[in-house]
């Protein structure tokens, strides 16, 4: 029963352990399937901006290459240029800047009509006595709009900031985007500046390309229409922000842990879209499974508690009605059933027998081969009484070598009859082999019922009488005791063997 008890509860253990990591799984795997699809679309959304600013990149290039094939243009021409880079793209302005040797600088500007002063409207003017060349802004044009006065005729290159990333982009002769700024035309935004050079000049070195410098195309894009960009790719309710060095300049600033994030290049620039789904799975599901696992788990666990302690008490029942040597009923299960079989028969007036046997001169097996022997002796006359009796019979073994038999609905000569061959049955089991030697039983047979109503004790005493004659007559025989003669019994020789040893 330990045996089974362990395996029921391995069982529970097994179910509650299960469910805890089923419902693990799940939202593991709920999870990591949120956050594919959330860095999918970090993904997506990042590559639908630079994909519209790469689109007006390109075409500040294209307009580059006009301004750098004309020289020369009037305002109507970068009007013409600068409406067809503002409508088709997303830029929100742009403008060419002009380099002009600082000799001249007062002739452009008074040819210009734009006399500037060392402050300019964006920021700190550098000294002039520092500055070999004049950048100003030339020509300037927005998508919309703007409440604010562009500043035309502003140097540029003096600018703390913007000027540092026009020297750059005219240096390495490419693309150079600015962070995220004030922008001239109004609001936050980033400039890109792409250089142009004289049609034909070589532009190999540094040197060459400052030489052959004629100005620079300068694109601007609004941040808020970037982030909108970005956030016509998402799905909706879907939070973005976009970060620069740490810090969103779009958008809310959202927890590292809960979102995903895809960088965004412009230019020679990346920025990091950072994007957050608030349908993130929760543990609804992972906790009902767990519950439900653990849940079942106690309930087996309840069932295994009342199976085991019904178990045990029908151990302990058995035990208390069971010869623990032999397995058959031990005498006090014999007294219940002798009295209930009793009383059985004087309601109903059927007959019935009691059978006492004892083993023939048992006690010299347990002196001369010791008691383990004598265990085997007892359990294997068990084996022949249970393989002769039937369902209804009750064998029980009272004590030492003395064993019973109650046989309901028989009649006297089949009492006699079922002795005879129980006797005969042991004799031909325990015939010598190996070291026990042979071993014979007595039986005393005590009819009753069939007009006699006989208590208890008094059935005990003429079984007992007819046992002690069985023996007394030269043992392996059966006496009947006989109820309408009071004081004598029939004696039967079951063996060759019936001698008075």
């Amino acid at each position: 029963m330990r045996l089974r008890f362990q395996l029921g509860f391995a069982v529970v253990v097994a179910i509650a352990v299960g469910s805890i990591a089923v419902a693990l799984v799940v939202h593991a795997r709920e999870h990591d399937s949120f956050e594919q699809r959330q860095r999918s679309e970090a993904t997506r959304a990042a590559r639908q901006v630079e994909a519209l600013a790469s689109l007006s990149i390109g075409q500040l290039s294209s307009a580059s290459a006009f301004y750098r094939a004309e020289g020369h243009f009037t305002r109507h021409e970068f009007e013409v240029v600068a409406n067809s880079l503002l409508h088709s793209g997303s830029l929100a302005a742009t403008g060419f800047i002009a380099s002009v040797p600082l000799a001249r600088r007062g002739r452009f500007e008074r040819s210009h009509g734009y006399p500037i002063s060392e402050r300019g409207a964006l920021g700190q003017i550098r000294p002039a006595a520092k500055r070999a060349t004049y950048y100003p802004l030339v020509f300037a044009a927005t998508a919309k709009p703007v409440a604010v006065t562009l500043p035309l005729g502003y140097d540029i290159g003096s600018d703390p900031l913007r000027g540092s990333y026009l020297h750059l982009a005219l240096s390495e002769g490419r693309a150079a985007a600015t962070p995220v700024m004030r922008l001239a035309a109004g609001g936050t935004g980033i400039n890109v500046f792409r250089p142009v050079y004289r049609d034909g000049a070589p532009t190999g070195t540094t040197a060459e390309r400052r030489a052959a410098l004629v100005g620079l195309a300068v694109g601007s894009f609004h941040v808020p229409d970037l982030a909108s960009a970005a956030k016509s790719a998402l799905s909706d309710g879907v939070l973005a922000s976009l970060v620069e060095r740490g810090k969103p300049v779009a958008g809310p600033r959202l927890a590292q842990g809960e979102s995903a994030d895809a960088p965004i290049r412009i230019a020679d620039r990346s920025w990091l879209l950072v994007v957050r789904d608030p349908g993130r799975p929760g543990v609804d599901l992972p906790v009902a499974i767990a519950l439900v696992g653990i849940s079942l788990a106690a309930l087996l666990a309840a069932l295994v508690l009342v199976w085991s302690r019904s178990e045990r008490m029908h151990e302990l029942a058995r035990e208390a009605s069971h010869d623990p040597l032999t397995g058959l009923h031990n005498r006090r299960r014999f007294e219940e059933d002798l009295r209930a079989e009793l009383a059985r028969s004087h309601r109903y007036g059927v007959p019935g027998a009691l059978l006492m046997l004892d083993v023939d001169r048992f006690k010299r097996v347990n002196d001369t081969l010791g008691h383990p022997a004598g265990d085997r002796v007892l359990a294997e006359i068990a084996a022949v009484l249970q393989g002769r009796a039937r369902e209804t019979d009750s064998i029980a073994r009272l004590g030492g070598d003395e064993f019973a038999v109650v046989l309901p609905r028989c009649s006297p000569p089949e009492a006699e009859t079922v002795a005879a061959e129980i006797t005969r049955a042991i004799r031909e089991r325990m015939n010598g082999e190996g070291d026990v030697p042979p071993l014979t039983v007595s039986v005393g047979v005590a009819p009753f019922g069939a007009g006699h109503r006989l208590s208890y004790e008094s059935l005990i005493g003429h079984a007992d009488a007819a046992l002690y004659s069985a023996k007394g007559s030269g043992r392996d025989r059966v006496a009947v005791f006989d109820a309408s003669k009071p004081g004598q019994l029939a004696e039967t020789a079951t063996g060759a063997r019936a001698n008075g040893g």
